[in-house]
């Protein structure tokens, strides 16, 4: 009898592991430099657990599974950060990759990384995976510009979260996150879109205080009480199958990091 029912145990682990696999985010070391400074950009690999819903790291993507992972200068210009990747993990399957990046000129910028493969936990899928960051530069911090424009800027992936407020300007505990989930460039009505504090775990099933569910336009709202890093994250699976598998998932991240104390609000 316990055997039988450690058997139901395990088929119900490998069948959440296919369901919600891992989720990947980059995020930066801080989100306002001065231009010439350098940031640090680490591409993290969650657990999925409470279906992913905390910073927690399980495992480490290997360089060779990234699609393509680049930051966007406010001019357009791409730049490849893959080949300055770093492993800080001593194992395979330990800690993180990270690549610093000196941006020459002020604005908003974004790093994003593109993940799209076939896994297998339990049943083949195909992983499409969209993770995204912002960070500003400026000339001074002492005083920064009153507009930074490009924060809301699509990059074309197929699933997208987009800020629809500036993260770097207009953020603070008490200031509204204002996002939009896009697929294939075109709002996803009706998806539950998580704000997930660092340090914090989410609540079984849907967490009242934390998440949001996307209206007719793709838009969600969430007002942070203080300031930390917060991954947003939106998932999507359709029946699409192909080569090798039999269903997609589609998740998109995006990380900001909030100030305690909004910078457009400073002295």
């Amino acid at each position: 009898m316990k055997r039988c029912a450690l058997m139901i145990a395990l088929l119900a682990s490998v069948g959440c592991g296919f369901a919600l696999a891992h989720d990947t985010w980059v995020q930066p070391n801080t989100n306002l430099i001065r231009t010439g400074d350098a940031i640090h950009i680490d591409l993290m690999l969650g657990n999925h657990g409470n279906e992913h819903r905390d910073f927690k790291l399980a495992s480490k993507l290997s360089a060779d599974q990234i699609h393509s992972f680049d930051a966007f200068a406010p001019d357009g210009k791409k730049y490849d950060l893959k080949p300055s990747l770093i492993d800080l993990g001593y194992a395979p399957k330990e800690g993180y990759h990270t690549a610093k990046f000196v941006p020459g000129s002020p604005g908003i910028y974004i790093a994003a990384l593109t993940f799209d493969k076939v896994v297998n936990h339990g049943k083949p899928i195909r992983a499409y995976r969209s993770a995204k960051t912002l960070f500003g530069v400026s000339d001074s911090l002492d005083k920064l510009p009153k507009e930074m424009p490009g924060f809301d800027k699509r990059l074309g992936h197929r699933i997208e979260l987009v800020p629809t407020t500036n993260p770097v300007l207009e953020a603070g505990p008490g200031k509204a996150i204002r996002v939009q989930l896009l697929f294939d460039g075109k709002p996803l009505e009706g998806v539950k879109v998580s704000f997930i504090p660092r340090g914090a775990t989410l609540k079984e099933g849907t967490d009242a205080d934390h998440e949001r569910t996307t209206d007719k336009d793709g838009k969600a709202t969430f007002t942070p009480k203080t300031g930390t890093f917060y991954l947003i994250t939106a998932r999507q699976t359709k029946d699409e199958k192909g080569d090798g598998y039999e269903s997609t998932q589609y998740t998109a991240t995006l990380t900001l990091f909030i100030p305690e104390k909004c910078p457009c609000c400073a002295d």
